[in-house]
């Protein structure tokens, strides 16, 4: 995940189109290399499931960035993950990553998650920051997430009192 801190007023953020796809992964591949990357045929399935949001953040017509939460019904209630956070670099630093968070965590509120988790890389301090301050508290790690056997932390924040036990 890649993003910044400070936030702009004049950035729009919206639920994803499909118009969108092309602008998306463009930011995709700035943001990530392979094997990191997703395949745009994993991105597309993503983007369009029923059981995830994508929101966008741009300006002047320009995506800036853009975050995908997924959830899944379980018997013990819904599970939601955030699948990934990204800001274009010249967007960085400005608010984007952590609206963008705000909004995610808003939709996974929306279909009633009572706690929302994530996988970060456990050199991305900017990202482990910004989760921290919002309230997400590592739950443990995982070796050999993210290729080629990069390690990453788990974290978790409780969105409403049923998750806290």
């Amino acid at each position: 995940m890649c993003f910044g801190s400070a936030l702009s007023e004049d950035m729009l953020y919206r639920l994803y189109n499909s118009d969108d796809f092309a602008a998306l992964y463009a930011i995709e591949e700035i943001c990530f290399r392979p094997p990191m990357r997703f395949d745009r045929g994993s991105m597309r399935r993503l983007v369009r499931s029923h059981n995830a949001a994508t929101w966008i953040a741009e300006e002047d017509g320009r995506m800036a960035g853009f975050a995908i939460v997924e959830w899944a019904r379980k018997p013990t209630g819904v599970s939601a993950y955030i699948a990934t956070i990204e800001v274009a670099p010249e967007y960085r630093q400005r608010g984007v990553g952590g609206e963008l968070l705000s909004r995610v965590e808003d939709s996974a509120r929306a279909v009633d998650a009572a706690a929302l988790w994530l996988h970060v890389d456990v050199r991305n301090a900017g990202a482990i920051r910004l989760y921290e301050a919002r309230g997400y508290r590592c739950e443990g790690r995982e070796e050999n997430f993210y290729p080629p056997g990069d390690a990453a932390l788990i974290y978790r924040k409780v969105l409403h009192a049923a998750a806290a036990d």
